[in-house]
């Protein structure tokens, strides 16, 4: 999505160059300052906008280009990682929250805009679910419920979901893991599928739910990251109130009973939530910092 993010931004007019991160963990992205300063020097930036705090401490260790540093969830929702982001939110020109939740964690109130990373509305189109089954080889009368992510993410709280499930007795639903699937096909299994299932413990503003939301697939999902605000007012949307397995059941129940596809496009659209919505509103955000730089 970061990648969709810069195509939007090159389509508006902006000239995008790439710095990727090699190594994991903070000695291994602070071992890429001397590839990043020979970047700099052969590039000439305007601006760098870093995703991820680890990227954007790393970049505020040259102060020749400001830096505008988007946080999304992970960066902030872990304590420690929270803290080299602190360091990065105060050397940033500009920082960008993706959710509330992240940005009153680190209780920021300055230097600031709250902007969720856009879905690419070109590639997520609403297919018919008969279309979308046959194309993906899916049962026809068959339950199928999608999880938000891979099973072995521990973050995204599988078992949550399998016991949610078990609370449904309903032998002819099942549960698909969120892997191995091209942009295109995401799409389509988003439109085949009669719900969304989110249990995760932690998130900033998950592309999936967004995601989702353009195929007009119902969801259910606990209250984590911005998923409430995201899918409020929208019929066939569910955020629990609690982590009980019964009540997301029961909510899991009216989504695979809902009719029709969901109102979410039409959400996200009026949300500016668009690529080409978020590249402009990046765009102003550029020029405001280089206006301050």
């Amino acid at each position: 999505f970061v990648i969709e993010q810069a195509d939007a931004l090159q389509q508006a007019g902006c000239e995008v160059e790439w710095f990727g991160i090699k190594g994991k963990g903070v000695i291994g992205y602070l071992h890429n300052l001397s590839a990043l300063k020979r970047k700099i020097i052969d590039y000439a930036p305007d601006i760098i906008h870093a995703h991820y705090g680890l990227s954007g401490l790393l970049a505020n260790l040259q102060r020749h280009v400001p830096v505008i540093t988007t946080y999304h969830g992970s960066d902030i929702n872990n304590p420690y990682l929270r803290l080299f982001s602190r360091l990065a939110i105060r050397m940033s020109a500009w920082n960008i929250f993706v959710s509330r939740r992240t940005m009153k964690l680190v209780k920021h109130n300055i230097n600031f805009t709250l902007l969720p990373c856009g879905v690419n509305l070109q590639m997520l189109q609403v297919t018919d679910k008969i279309i979308a089954r046959k194309t993906m080889q899916m049962v026809p009368n068959k339950r199928y419920v999608l999880f938000s992510g891979v099973f072995d993410n521990k973050i995204k709280n599988i078992q949550l979901a399998k016991e949610t499930l078990n609370h449904i007795s309903d032998a002819n639903i099942e549960l698909l893991e969120l892997k191995g699937y091209s942009r295109e096909q995401v799409s389509l299994l988003m439109c085949a599928v009669d719900a969304l299932l989110m249990t995760s413990f932690t998130e900033g503003s998950p592309q999936v739910i967004k995601e989702a939301m353009a195929c007009g697939c119902p969801i259910v999902s606990v209250d984590v990251g911005d998923v409430r605000e995201r899918t409020a007012g929208v019929d066939g949307c569910y955020v629990a109130d609690t982590r009980e397995p019964q009540q997301l059941a029961e909510l899991l129940k009216k989504a695979l009973t809902f009719s029709g596809r969901t109102k979410g496009r039409e959400k996200i659209i009026a949300d500016k939530l668009g690529n080409h919505s978020v590249a402009k509103q990046l765009i102003d955000i550029y020029k405001m910092t280089l206006v301050n730089a």
